[in-house]
């Protein structure tokens, strides 16, 4: 006999390994503390745009621990930078942190 006929009725269609894989990559970029507080510290920047430099006072972290940081949101899509001079000036991703927040819902929602 067939073992879905003896299966007890549960889920009959999932999210794909590959979009799994995807959704739980930029997830895992905002998971750590860091570098959530630096989403944070951008998001309630008065002009939307903070200098790598000013990460580093209020996060107490050094300069190469915060360009990690930077850098991993950035392959993640959730933030972009300008060089300015010496400095890179980061700010949100147009739709990263929107497009992340869809996708957890469609996820949770089955829609996915």
């Amino acid at each position: 006999s067939d073992p879905a006929e003896n299966c007890c009725g549960g889920a009959t269609q999932w999210l794909a390994h590959d979009a799994a894989v995807a959704h739980a990559s930029r997830l895992a970029a905002i998971a750590d503390p860091t570098r959530l507080q630096i989403v944070s510290v951008i998001a309630n920047a008065p002009d939307g745009e903070v200098c790598a430099c000013d990460f580093v006072a209020p996060l107490g972290k050094s300069q190469p621990t915060i360009s990690h940081h930077l850098k991993v949101l950035a392959e993640a899509g959730l933030v972009e930078g300008d060089k300015r001079g010496r400095w890179i000036w980061y700010r949100l991703a147009s739709g990263g942190v929107e497009e992340l927040t869809t996708s957890v819902r469609a996820v949770a929602n089955g829609t996915v």
